[in-house]
């Protein structure tokens, strides 16, 4: 009989994963990761643990190894077959195996295998990546250690096999996790933050340029490890240069210098004065039945769909007067709120507006294909430059057929994506935007999904930043390849990162300089950085596995674009990078095979299930009364005024009596965004900036003396200075924003 002790699933079978201990090392924006998984056979027969876990969709994994007794065995990467055979090669002769390899659906999931671990024996598996670290909407940089590992949606017909993914509530995870993080930079670092319980920051220096902090004690798994780390003065143009492997031929990517370059565009004030009024916006929202699931935890915001609804209500009242737009929702099926796109006026923002308050997480599964082919077929508006915005959960099974749609279509829309809760593919909403040209936005703990739209509907807005071009001026015989896709996209305060091979010799002292060519609203501008051709000191390889991560994944998208044709060689020349470099791929796995004792296992192979945490198990209660500011906002009419009404008056908390023109209306609705309501502002500052817009285009709508007076007054009580309402003069060129 099985001897049950120790951890247990919910079916009653052990559980041979005890630990994971997380090391995690940032330097400035790159991170690199240890994690150390401690198995345990307490069973009477040797066992197969198998565990499928997610990481970060951009992680390179470089390193794999296993610790048996005092025998250390590393993993070596092998084309991904052959590394399956000798890892079934090893289990059927009776020896000790390990094979980790990534998923051939989305590059985000991982399947570790532990192979015969015999009874009362352990085996301590170390695993490590590395990767960057996004910039988020307040300037904060954002490492995600995804803990969360939701049921991924297969729709019929698409292309491989479903990622099998054993999971169970985040409360009834059988084993723990540790996890510390070391921070350095050439700046100080002002704080770290988390949705997670941590220790207090502990300063290395006096500087405050290191530090360290910790997860406290008694993490539950219903989260994602999520840490945001902010510094002073931060996202400064740089360049990293790393010297090559010293074992690695000249004149191949490990062997020569890699240079990672970080670009902070600073637009010019005259391409970004005048803010886009024209655009085509698609709104494409996830209504599968994981959506009515809570957006976190605490209940506190009610469900993944409730908070998509309210952000549809901001995003409708933002848009500018002369726009198009439509609404699709999907989930085993799509639906589309207009045949095709529709001129925003009044009468289609309240008609899609009460649609949009009928929707529910009742559509079934996750298939976000159809509805994106619909999408594309249509036609684009002429001189209406198409904007689409992705609401999802992620738990996507076919991510890299979803994404190669969005890049064959690149050419016509910008694609801005928002994964919401925990769990959510980091490899879709990362890889949407990244191949759309537009941004990623991750809402998950405590974030209000709004302030996250709303900056992305300003990027949006922001004219198109065309014909980028990068060249490089280098000395005399030394040449630049740039491994990085061309960029497409370039939004003021966000960071372009561009890995680049640098081949041939030159002295220490030489400099090289990088020039970033675009056009903006039909403004040539330029930014340069020059940098010294000397390589940085404690970097080890890490430039060099993110510049062969970032080639391996677009040689991976090129050779299924041309999958079926007869164009070859390029898997061949991803398995030849993956194996030079060290750095896992779709085609490759590491596999670690035990030969030391020479002993064969005896007895016939159990396979163990290791469990993820699934935040599936969250479900929905009763919604929780709607914030006084998105009732304000349910009001505002298509062109940007308020109407004096009864309705008006009680969201403001005053009555009838005491609003009495149309303007009172419209202008007491902006006093009271300011007063109180400031932080929010990102939620609302551009349908703000309309309402203004409306005030200064309407003659009747500045205030006598009398009223000038009382404006005055309530201002006082709103800390609003209420000059500044008037400042534009009595013409339309233009809306103020109000500070």
């Amino acid at each position: 009989m099985m001897n049950r002790c120790g951890l247990l699933t919910p079916e009653k079978e052990p559980v041979p994963l005890k630990s994971i201990e997380v090391e995690l090392e940032v330097r400035d924006h790159v991170a690199t990761l240890v994690s150390t998984l401690l198995y345990e056979n307490k069973e009477d027969k040797p066992i197969e643990a198998v565990f499928v876990f997610p990481l970060p969709g951009d992680a390179a994994v470089c390193h794999f190894s296993a610790v048996i007794g005092q025998t250390q065995i590393v993993a070596e990467v092998k084309e991904k077959q052959q590394a399956r055979e000798e890892y079934d090669d090893a289990l059927s002769s009776g020896q000790q195996a390990f094979l980790l390899e990534e998923s051939d659906q989305s590059p985000d999931i991982f399947s570790l295998s532990v192979g015969s671990l015999p009874p009362g024996e352990s085996a301590s598996i170390r695993l490590e990546y590395v990767t960057e670290l996004a910039v988020q909407v307040d300037d904060g940089l954002r490492f995600c250690l995804p803990a969360v590992l939701n049921p991924r949606y297969q729709p019929q017909g698409s292309e491989g096999s479903s990622v099998q993914v054993t999971s169970v509530p985040a409360s009834l995870v059988p084993y723990s996790l540790s996890f510390s993080a070391r921070v350095s930079s050439p700046r100080p670092i002002s704080k770290v933050e988390s949705s997670c319980s941590l220790d207090p920051l502990q300063y290395l220096n006096a500087e405050k340029t290191q530090a360290t902090v910790k997860l406290a004690a008694g993490h539950k798994f219903d989260r994602d490890v999520e840490l945001l780390i902010y510094y002073t003065d931060a996202h400064q143009p740089t360049a990293v240069v790393e010297a090559g492997q010293a074992s690695a031929k000249t004149g191949t990517v490990m062997g020569d210098l890699m240079v990672m370059l970080s670009l902070y565009p600073e637009f010019p004030q005259s391409g970004m004065s005048s803010a886009a009024s024209c655009g085509e916006f698609v709104f494409l929202m996830d209504r599968s039945g994981s959506m009515d699931c809570l957006l976190n935890n605490s209940n506190h915001q009610g469900t993944r769909v409730a908070s998509a609804r309210d952000t549809l209500l901001l995003l409708l009242k933002s848009l500018p007067m002369g726009c198009y737009f439509n609404i699709y929702s999907f989930g085993s099926s799509y639906e589309h709120m207009f045949p095709k796109s529709v001129e925003y006026s009044e009468k289609t923002m309240e008609e899609a507006l009460k649609k949009v308050e009928e929707m529910t997480a009742n559509l079934g599964g996750t298939e976000i294909l159809k509805p994106l082919e619909h999408i594309y077929s249509q036609p684009c508006i002429p001189n209406q430059p198409r904007q689409l915005f992705v609401f999802t959960d992620g738990e996507v099974g076919n991510t890299k057929e979803v994404i190669d749609l969005v890049k064959k279509n690149s050419g016509s829309h910008r694609c801005f994506s928002f994964g919401i809760g925990e769990g959510a593919s980091t490899a879709l909403i990362n890889d949407l935007a990244k191949e759309g040209g537009g941004h990623a936005q991750f809402i998950t703990g405590g974030d209000r999904m709004q302030p996250k739209v709303m900056q992305s509907l300003r990027f949006a807005l922001q004219p198109a930043v065309q014909d980028v071009s990068v060249t490089w001026d280098l000395p005399k015989g030394v040449s630049a390849t740039v491994l990085s896709p061309p960029i497409t996209a370039l939004f003021q305060g966000q960071r372009s990162l561009v890995y680049t091979q640098i081949t041939g010799q030159s002295s220490e002292a030489a400099e090289g300089c990088v020039t970033v060519k675009y056009s903006l609203a039909g403004h040539l501008s330029q930014n340069q950085l020059c940098f010294s051709l000397k390589s940085a000191e404690e970097t080890g390889l890490t430039v060099h596995r993110l510049g062969a991560r970032t080639l391996i994944r677009s040689l991976e998208m090129e050779e299924r674009e041309h999958r079926g044709q007869q164009v070859g060689g390029v898997k061949e020349k991803v398995v030849e990078l993956s194996i030079q470099s060290g750095v896992s791929s779709s085609f490759t796995a590491f596999i670690a095979v035990n030969k030391s004792d020479g002993k064969e296992i005896q007895g016939p192979l159990v396979r163990r299930n290791v469990p993820a945490p699934s935040e599936y198990y969250f479900k929905s209660t009763p919604e929780p009364p709607r914030d006084p500011l998105l009732q304000l906002v349910s009001l505002q009419k298509a062109s940007g005024c308020w109407l004096l009404d009864a309705a008006l008056a009680a969201a403001l908390g005053k009555t009838s009596e005491e609003v009495n023109q149309e303007v009172w209306a419209t202008v007491l609705a902006l006093i009271w965004l300011h007063g109180f309501k400031t932080d929010a502002k990102e939620e609302w500052e551009l349908l703000a900036m309309k309402a203004v817009s409306w005030i200064h285009c309407t003659p009747s709508c500045f205030p006598t003396y009398k009223v000038m007076c009382k404006l005055k007054h309530l201002c006082l009580k709103s800390c609003l200075d209420p000059n500044s309402l008037w400042t534009s003069g009595r013409g339309c060129s233009g809306p103020t924003i109000l500070s």
